[in-house]
């Protein structure tokens, strides 16, 4: 859905960025682009602390430093208290220009890393979007002090030790307050434990228009619900929003399938069914009696149920015994739209086996990392190529949860969630988000779509949920209503 992309953020990785740098600099002067980086910089720090007297700006040796010896500049020019604290002199053409403008004007660098202690603000511009490897030595003594003295920081382009595409912290790194990233937004300050240190994101373009096709990815936020989420209508009935069967709940596990379904009633499907274990049928037509729940002991109870649905959702609280096995491949076998979670990820990651390409895998960190068979934290050191992982494992639609929520699929540049809160991180929120998935499939979206919009409107219930009363405590069933009131964007505006 080409649509969804106008409301969409771009991300470009950094060989892009660095190609768009040199073009600039082969069609003039390479140091203008360099002077426009400074002056936004300077332009962010005062917007956000207009009154600070004193400002400190850790430099790098490269064209980063060069972008905060710009800044330096015009804070000793305003009569700030101004000081650059480096560890390295300047070694790029560049920023040997700025650091030269910046001593000929009056000011003045040390090496002498207490002197942050003492500033209102620190400007961070050590490491740019080239960083590849844990910061060392010196280096990473700068940052430490950065983080320790507790100061604000506004971080230049991309927080120091933060990898700008991946995400990835694989050491020390600068904590920001505020990171201004120029010419494009950075595909790995979207996902992951860049995240946690980024703080507060700002983009300033430099007066460069970026190409939308050359992105590494798109970056979803809650206004782009509107692109799928559409008002319904008048002339139409409950098999207008299609039948989706939720498949799970073995013996003590029977909340895990009740979540899903309920999801996926309040986000739409107009029919939801639920096979699963005996024990837990009057307790789910209690919950929501619109749940048309059956008693299933084999494969063999499942063949009608399949054959009425539209969408199957399997996974929540379905097990990895007997049971739950035998029913995993029954579905696995129909010609059913399919979305699969929780164990019977884990089933297919003992059996691994071809995927219909509109089949939706939502794992974890942790289930990719059993799928992938690698670790959780190579998952994480980066989420971008784990999910392109998944996707050429198994030819279909990767939801890769967690932190920035990746959606990707064959043929399709990935889009990350940019909604959602820590308070999410608890048992339950992967069935609901199951169900949500599975209804918007069944309502005639596309795989990708359902996905990438069933992602969103799920972290945005969250967000919301998690203004009602905090993060922390947040149940899955907090966010019911929130997907009601979400999946109506006319009403929710």
């Amino acid at each position: 859905m080409e649509q969804a992309l106008t409301r969409a953020v771009a991300l470009h990785d950094a060989a892009t960025l660095r190609q768009v740098e040199a073009e600039s600099a082969a069609s003039g002067d390479p140091f203008a682009l360099m002077q426009r980086a400074g002056q936004a910089g300077w332009r962010q720090l005062l917007g956000h602390w207009p009154d600070a007297q004193q400002v400190v700006v850790a430099c790098g040796s490269g064209n980063n430093g060069g972008d905060g010896y710009v800044l330096a500049a015009h804070a000793l020019e305003s009569g700030r208290g101004i000081r650059v604290v480096r560890v390295a002199a300047p070694a790029s053409a560049l920023a040997k220009r700025a650091c030269a403008a910046f001593e000929s004007a009056g000011g003045v660098c040390t090496n002498d890393i207490t002197a942050i202690a003492s500033a209102d603000v620190v400007v961070d511009a050590v490491f740019g979007i080239g960083l590849s490897r844990a910061p060392e030595g010196a280096v990473a003594g700068l940052i430490d002090a950065i983080n320790t003295s507790e100061r604000p920081v506004l971080a230049l382009d991309v927080p120091s030790g933060v990898d700008a595409d991946s995400g990835n912290v694989p050491g020390a790194a600068v904590r920001a307050t505020v990171t201004l990233q120029f010419l494009s937004a950075h595909p790995g300050l979207e996902t992951g434990a860049a995240i946690d240190f980024r703080g507060e994101s700002a983009v300033d373009a430099l007066g460069i228009a970026m190409d939308r096709r050359d992105a590494k990815a798109f970056a979803l936020s809650a206004d782009g619900l509107v692109e799928w989420l559409r008002p319904r209508a008048r002339d139409s009935h409950k098999g207008t929003y299609g039948h989706v069967l939720c498949v799970g709940g073995d013996h003590g596990s029977g909340g895990a399938i009740a979540l899903c379904a309920q999801a996926a009633l309040r986000s739409g499907a107009g029919l939801v069914s639920v096979a699963t274990r005996a024990e837990h049928i009057g307790a789910l037509i209690g919950i929501r009696p619109e749940i048309m729940a059956a008693s299933v002991e084999n494969a063999s109870g499942l063949e009608g149920l399949i054959e009425r649905a539209d969408v199957i959702a399997i996974g929540p609280g379905l097990g990895q015994q007997a049971w739950g096995t035998a029913l995993w491949k029954a579905v696995l076998d129909s010609d059913k739209p399919l979305v699969i979670d929780a164990d019977a990820l884990n089933l297919l990651a003992r059996e691994p086996r071809s995927l219909p390409p509109d089949t939706v895998l939502t794992p974890h960190p942790g289930e990719a990392a059993r799928l992938l068979e690698c670790s959780i934290a190579e998952v994480q050191a980066d989420r971008y190529a784990a999910a392109q992982k998944l996707v050429a494992c198994f030819g279909c639609v990767i939801v890769l949860k967690g932190a920035g929520t990746i959606v990707t699929a064959p043929e399709r540049k990935p889009w990350v969630i940019t909604a959602g809160n820590p308070g999410m991180a608890v048992g339950g929120m992967g069935d609901l988000l199951t169900g949500v998935i599975a209804a918007l499939r069944a309502q005639k979206l596309p795989a990708f779509d359902a996905a990438a919009c069933g992602a969103l409107l799920h972290a945005v219930a969250g967000d919301d949920a998690a203004a009602d009363g905090g993060e922390r405590g947040l149940l899955p069933s907090d966010l019911l209503a929130h997907l009601r009131m979400r999946a109506n964007p006319e009403i929710a505006a």
